[in-house]
């Protein structure tokens, strides 16, 4: 029997891309992805992540990578839970060997309701197990977690060569914000790397242009 799991990494960042990973291992090597010790992606650090992503593809017997960007997430239509769903499907028809049971993390406060709605968009017949913190639980979404991390990771890391220091990406990160203010300061607009919509550039913007109007009024006065 063919075991799959699927997981996502950057779904609130405020920069980058989106990644989802699914993976499908055979059930007599799932003990290899045990011993591997895979876990929650962000509950390992950056250089065991590294090193376990080559780990990971040498157990597997396929899996896709699909890196959503700024622009396709910002331009959805429908709620993050719809587009996530959508993608997860996505990956999963995408791939060559198709498996009899899917483990997903669920992004709806719903479980069942998420692998019913994941279900219905998958073009093959397939169980599919949806669970909050499916990637602490089940080892072959940990798998498909670290994946997915790592590529992000990876796309971030590019973009800081591009655009200097960014931050991790998350409205919460104070660097990401510092670049943002200051980017918009110096250009009146945001950069294409951000997703657009999002309540934390809004924010940003009328702070700016706050601080521009309180500018001119003291220079006038």
């Amino acid at each position: 029997m063919k075991i799959a799991g699927i997981d996502e990494a950057g779904r609130g960042p405020v920069i980058g891309p989106m990644v989802i990973a699914a993976v499908v291992v055979d059930e007599n090597s799932l003990p290899k992805l045990e011993e591997l010790k895979v876990r929650d992606s962000k509950k390992l650090t950056p250089k065991r992540r590294e090193k376990l992503f080559n780990e990971i593809l040498g157990v597997l017997d396929d899996y896709v990578i699909l890196e959503l960007p700024p622009d396709v997430i910002g331009s959805r239509e429908g709620t993050l839970n719809e587009f996530e769903v959508e993608n997860f499907a996505k990956a999963l028809n995408s791939l060559k060997v198709k498996p009899d049971v899917i483990y997903a993390d669920a992004a709806d406060v719903d479980e069942e309701r998420f692998a019913r709605e994941l279900g219905e968009r998958l073009n093959f017949e397939a169980e599919v197990v949806a669970k909050h913190k499916a990637d602490d639980i089940f080892p072959v979404v940990s798998a498909a977690s670290i994946l997915a991390k790592v590529t992000r990771d990876r796309a971030v890391e590019k973009l800081k060569e591009e655009y200097g220091e960014i931050g991790s990406g998350y409205p919460s990160d104070p660097r990401t914000r510092a670049f943002l203010e200051n980017y918009y300061r110096e250009h009146g607009e945001f950069p294409p790397i951000v997703r657009k919509g999002w309540k934390t550039l809004k924010k940003i913007a009328e702070k700016v242009e706050s601080e521009k109007t309180q500018d001119m009024i003291n220079k006038s006065t």
